[in-house]
């Protein structure tokens, strides 16, 4: 995605990186970098609104269930995996 202004940090690297925003996942210099571009760029700020707002309501709707231990494991595991950029167990296998 890009707004089709010029910024110090392209709109897909900060949309990239918003649930890491979102949750304090990042050090200091990356959240002020993230920070400056939605001062600047009202697109990012919107979605920024509208991911803030969701995150919001599921933790009003779920904030007391407790996920299984086995699903809890499953996601920490594919989040692993995708950091790694290793293929995902859903996604085929290209041969070169």
């Amino acid at each position: 995605m890009s707004c089709g202004n010029h910024h110090d940090t392209d709109c897909g690297e900060v949309l990239d990186h918003l649930y890491e925003f979102l949750d304090n996942e990042m050090g200091e210099d990356d959240y002020a970098k993230l920070r400056q571009h939605f001062d600047e760029c009202s697109p990012c700020l919107q979605k920024y609104g509208l991911e803030q707002a969701i995150k919001a309501l599921v933790k009003r709707s779920c904030g007391c269930d407790t996920a299984p231990s086995d699903l809890r494991g499953k996601v920490l595991a594919r989040i692993e995996r995708i950091r790694a950029g290793l293929p995902q167990e859903d996604e085929p296998v290209q041969q070169t």
